[in-house]
């Protein structure tokens, strides 16, 4: 069989083709020609079977998407990644606020390169930097704003890690009030609920981080994110990030949500 025919046979189902589609109008895979077979499988599993089993809106999906990327720490892939979701309507604000809710989960070594990655797409499309800034705390207030918004998210829970804190580490829990909530959970662009289904993708696709998932698996439901929306997002992610992460994600959802329901 020639190259020619093996890419003609290639069986891309209407719906992964539609999908497909939707995401990345016009384009050529290079794949589809080197490796003919793979794309067949994954295209019709990661566009047609999973994105079936979907209630998430497009936009919502590819954000989560997005985030897991991140978490992977594919950067080619995130580069096309990111120009699909411009196209069905994920803005570059919405983009930026993806990846610096990552900083403080993957840390700054890792997220280097996405923040390059990102200013290179954007400008690619004319989108000019720096972007309009997002930020609602003052060096005064992102302590005491970041641990409001950890108990609206997680409730008694804080201050039950305050109390339990070796006096040594407090240092640690004032970190993470301040830093991770009152630096980046304050920000606008995302809501809360948006940007802790970001928080759980990115934690997911880390892989060995089962005690933080367990915990933003709560956090989630505690602000409404229900069961079916983290199963739907756990389904979502499986393609980029593999069973394993899948499954053990999975067993957290089903842990946590028996506890919850309980």
């Amino acid at each position: 069989m020639t190259n020619t025919q093996q890419q003609d046979s290639v069986r891309i189902s209407k719906a992964a083709d539609k999908n497909h589609e939707e995401l990345f109008p016009n384009h050529k895979s290079t794949l589809k020609v080197t490796d003919p077979e793979l794309i067949e499988v994954f295209d019709n599993f990661a566009f047609d079977e999973v994105i079936a089993e979907s209630k998430l809106d497009t936009k919502t999906r590819v954000m989560l998407i997005l985030a897991s990327i991140i978490g992977s720490q594919a950067v080619s892939e995130y580069r096309v990644m990111v120009d699909a979701a411009l196209n069905v309507g994920v803005t570059p604000i919405e983009i930026k606020e993806i990846l610096y809710q990552s900083v403080p989960y993957v840390g700054m070594a890792k997220a280097f390169d996405f923040v390059h990655a990102t200013n290179e797409v954007l400008s690619s499309r004319g989108i000019q930097l720096p972007l309009e800034g997002q930020s609602t705390t003052s060096p005064e207030t992102r302590y005491d704003k970041g641990l409001a918004i950890q108990k609206a998210v997680f409730g008694e829970t804080i201050d039950q890690m305050y109390e339990r804190s070796p006096k040594d580490q407090l240092h640690i829990q004032r970190f993470l009030s301040a830093n991770c909530f009152g630096d980046y959970y304050t920000r606008n662009g995302l809501d809360i609920k948006v940007r802790e289904l970001i928080t759980l993708s990115i934690l997911i696709a880390l892989g060995g981080v089962e005690s933080q998932i367990k915990g933003h698996i709560q956090g989630n439901l505690n602000i409404g994110n229900g069961k079916d929306t983290l199963l739907d997002l756990i389904t979502q992610l499986l393609p980029w990030v593999g069973y394993p992460r899948t499954l053990n994600a999975l067993k957290c959802l089903n842990e946590v949500a028996t506890i919850a329901i309980d």
